[in-house]
């Protein structure tokens, strides 16, 4: 079987580029051939996303109009792109993910009747987005919906929410949860200490909101955490000046972006993942994985990783109140962390390992060729 995988942005590392290149790795180790194409602008070098693909060993190309933001000419010189590329190719499979890839990867692959799979890494049109953005993507994806041969959410909550606004139907929408690799690093052994190491590991952009984490972190009558903000982006600088402002500035590292992020894992005690929206977060996963008590905001489909009460605390968007209490609770019981980092790796365990979802992802592969044939 010949895949070809399609993906918007190649300047960063995030969920759903970590997803595919774990996935198309996972895929080739099975002995299927495997190529990726990705986004990279007219006069850019080719970013992280291609270093780490060629280190993977796997074939990346680059689509210099697969732009992240609306660009009618763009999108259009994108399709004729795209199109040239798979017919060359003549892959048996198009497999897009990320919103743009989505759209244009989906018309041009069926341009060509090559079967196509979307995942959908969080809808467009989910609670959190502006109104007039979810009526915009909502009216879009419905009509992109035939052009699918299977469209795969990340979560049981994205499949509902696409069936609750006719995104497709109950035989084209399929849910394969987010996997991850188990890696050899040392489980967090929760060692007493004074300081208690919080982290959060998301870009500084929407829908992060590690603004209100800092706000919530400087509110509490405790001064025994220290914090680790993990990533990169727009917002980065703006949080710098709110840590000065809010006179936690000692309190709080900011890494930018990592690439031993399970080694940082490792050595803390409790993440946090504050959000305005998500699909299934590859880093709660990775906290898991690490054993790890996980507080997170209770949007998208977190709750089918994270049960509250079990394995961490869920809090509600915009409560700083139950973000305060929840921090509260793990930084001052290590008998409670224990409790919950052992569910967390449990839950990992049975239900979000690589091999689950590279199996059914391939299960769905074979199902598609089969109705083609």
């Amino acid at each position: 079987m010949k895949i070809l995988y399609v993906i918007t942005r190649s300047d960063v590392i995030g969920g759903a580029s970590v997803h595919l290149l774990d996935l198309a790795t996972g895929v080739t180790l099975k002995g299927h051939e495997v190529v990726v194409a990705a986004g990279v602008k007219q006069g850019e070098s080719s970013g992280i996303f291609f270093d780490r693909a060629s280190d993977l060993g796997i074939t990346c190309l680059k689509v210099h109009n697969l732009i992240r933001e609306i660009s009618p000419v763009k999108d259009v010189m994108c399709f004729f792109e795209l199109r040239k590329l798979i017919a060359k190719l003549r892959p048996d499979i198009v497999h897009v993910h990320s919103s743009k890839a989505g759209i244009v990867g989906r018309l041009a692959a069926r341009s060509l009747s090559i079967p196509v799979i979307f995942t959908a890494h969080g809808w467009a049109f989910t609670e959190g987005v502006s109104s007039r953005k979810r009526k915009l993507y909502i009216w879009l994806e419905r009509k992109l919906s035939r052009f699918s041969s299977k469209t795969i959410t990340v979560s049981e909550y994205d499949r509902n929410l696409a069936l609750a606004h006719m995104v497709g139907n109950e035989s084209l929408l399929v849910t394969v949860h987010n996997g991850m690799p188990d890696v050899d690093v040392r489980q967090n052994a929760l060692l007493s200490q004074e300081t208690i190491n919080l982290i959060m590991v998301a870009r500084f952009e929407k829908p992060k909101n590690q603004r209100a984490l800092l706000e919530s972190l400087a509110s509490l009558n405790s001064s025994g955490w220290h914090l680790e903000l993990v990533g990169d982006g727009p917002e980065l600088e703006g949080c710098r000046q709110l840590a000065r402002q809010l006179n936690i500035q000692d309190s709080v590292s900011f890494s930018g972006a990592c690439s031993d992020v399970a080694q940082r894992l490792a050595r803390a005690d409790i993440f946090v993942l504050i959000s305005d929206w998500e699909g299934l977060p590859l880093t709660i996963l990775e906290a898991m994985r690490a054993g790890m008590p996980v507080i997170a905001s209770d949007v998208g489909g977190v709750s089918e990783s994270v049960e509250h009460n079990v394995n961490g605390y869920l809090v509600p968007r915009d409560s700083q109140v139950r973000l305060c209490e929840a921090l509260l609770s793990l930084i001052e019981s290590e008998e409670l962390r224990r409790a919950m980092g052992r569910e967390a790796r449990r839950k990992f365990e049975d239900g979000f390992t690589f091999d689950l979802m590279l199996n059914r992802t391939l299960n769905i592969y074979d199902e598609v060729l089969d109705l083609q044939s």
